[in-house]
């Protein structure tokens, strides 16, 4: 449905929030208040196996986990691969092409939102680009934690500001934009 130009690509380089390799103050981080605004229980979405890893070891079971058996093109470690194969929250299947977001990922990630229960959702293909929506269809408050290569991971506090800078970078992939927004279930002005 959606891909990602070439032209894009060094746009996706640039993390979109502060980077760290220590998941408890991630998690420290996700769990401030800033006003009244944000919950300390607050959603987390975690998209990568390596950052779901960690987060479930520090003690905090994401509400929605994308994984794809990967990092860096790369098979996971085995004994990552074991732990997440052991979670008994519910799993979605879906496709998902390199340097894309397919209709499935988008219906998956709105229905793994709405739901009360952690949800994973596996990935046949990469889940890279599904941070983009999930900032856009989290609700105000959440943290979205995703892996940047290299250097760690990178949470994303879901803010109208955050909201509008990963709309901007969703609405210049190539495709349906509109329709994707659907898949969704997000609106393009607010983002949800």
């Amino acid at each position: 449905m959606l891909t990602l130009p070439d032209s894009l690509r060094d746009a996706f380089k640039e993390p979109l929030g502060p980077v760290t390799t220590d998941a408890d103050e991630l998690l420290a981080a996700a769990a401030e208040t800033r006003g009244e605004r944000i919950a300390p229980d607050a959603s987390v979405i975690a998209v990568g196996d390596v950052v779901t890893y960690h987060l479930r070891e520090a003690g905090r079971v994401p509400d929605v986990a994308l994984v794809d058996g990967k990092t860096e093109r790369e098979a996971v470690d085995p004994a990552i691969e074991s732990a997440l194969a052991a979670a008994d929250d519910r799993r979605i299947a879906v496709e998902n092409p390199a340097a894309s977001l397919s209709v499935e990922l988008l219906e998956a990630l709105g229905e793994a939102l709405s739901d009360a229960d952690p949800v994973i959702i596996e990935v046949t293909g990469e889940e890279d680009l599904a941070a983009l929506p999930a900032i856009l269809a989290a609700p105000d408050g959440a943290s979205v934690v995703y892996g940047q290569p290299g250097e760690g991971m990178v949470r994303v506090a879901v803010t109208p500001e955050s909201r509008a800078e990963a709309r901007e970078l969703f609405e210049a992939l190539d495709g349906d934009v509109e329709a994707a927004y659907e898949a969704l279930g997000a609106a393009p002005e607010d983002g949800r």
